[in-house]
């Protein structure tokens, strides 16, 4: 639906023309109802239409598996059976085929070492690398490497955007494990966890391995899910405070221009590691 302005200055909402476009406004006024659905007369007064026509829309739509209809509150939701037309477009190429590019641009623009990590239950894994001019280290080494969730920028940038309850059950499970780092506690990684969260990336100058300094921004897909974070691995003397801008926006930019093309129903977001050996999560 469109909106236009009369002539008294007022808003006024153009009515769905044609009975394509009034489904979809039917279906985008159930996506942003609450979670128990909504009424007919609801829905109605949402999208502009009678409830006699929104009536007859709503019931085709139950009719093809497109919206539900709970029995006893009669309110209206949407569909499984939209949910599976969704997850079967997918994308059209798996997640590290999508993000290659991106690295690539980046290694070459800022000659530097890219890494793309996703999440593996408690830890995060390199599913791909471009190495830049400098002989660097880094916690998950080369491809198919795995650190625990939280150390390290891009495990770290991963765990802070994960949902709060698995934020909390993955905090509870890797403490212990990260104190064998020897300067981690569960104050200080929740202190960590904030901080990116507030800014929007994880940098650190100079970090637990001598000389290397990071920085990682997470990657979401486009109904707002964390899948991966694109992370810089350099020499602490590279990653200055003048130097630091320029570099989160130029990996902003290329998780933003991502996010826009990944679909959160794709079924390879469910076994992203597939991606860089098919017999890394035969193990899991």
């Amino acid at each position: 639906m469109s909106s236009s302005t009369n002539e008294d200055g007022a808003v006024e909402t153009a009515l769905p023309v044609n009975g394509i476009q009034r489904t979809f406004a039917v279906l985008r006024a159930l996506a942003d109802a609450p979670a128990q659905g909504m009424r007919v007369t609801q829905v109605a007064k949402s999208v502009g239409l009678t409830q006699g026509t929104t009536h007859r829309l709503l019931q085709s739509l139950v009719a093809e598996g497109m919206a539900e209809q709970d029995e006893r509150s009669k309110l209206y939701r949407l569909g499984m059976e939209l949910f599976s037309l969704a997850a079967r477009a997918g994308n059209a190429s798996d997640l590290r085929s999508l993000c290659r590019p991106a690295l690539l641009r980046l290694c070459g623009s800022l000659g530097d070492t890219m890494f793309l990590l996703v999440r593996s239950r408690f830890d995060a894994v390199c599913v791909d690398r471009v190495d830049g001019p400098f002989p660097i280290r880094a916690f998950t080494g080369d491809i198919g490497g795995r650190v625990a969730l939280g150390v390290g920028q891009g495990a770290l940038a991963i765990l802070a955007f994960l949902p709060e309850p698995e934020r909390e059950e993955v905090i509870r499970y890797n403490v212990p494990r990260l104190r064998e780092f020897g300067v981690y506690d569960e104050v200080y990684l929740r202190t960590e966890i904030e901080r990116v969260r507030e800014s929007g990336y994880a940098a650190r100058q100079q970090g637990l391995l001598d000389g290397m300094a990071g920085l990682a921004v997470p990657v979401f897909d486009s109904a707002g899910g964390i899948v991966a974070a694109l992370s810089v691995g350099t020499l602490t003397a590279r990653l200055t405070e003048e130097r630091l801008p320029t570099v989160v926006q130029m990996l902003r930019r290329e998780a933003e221009a991502l996010s826009r093309r990944i679909n959160p129903f794709d079924p390879a977001l469910r076994r992203p590691m597939h991606q860089a050996n098919p017999a890394m999560e035969s193990n899991q």
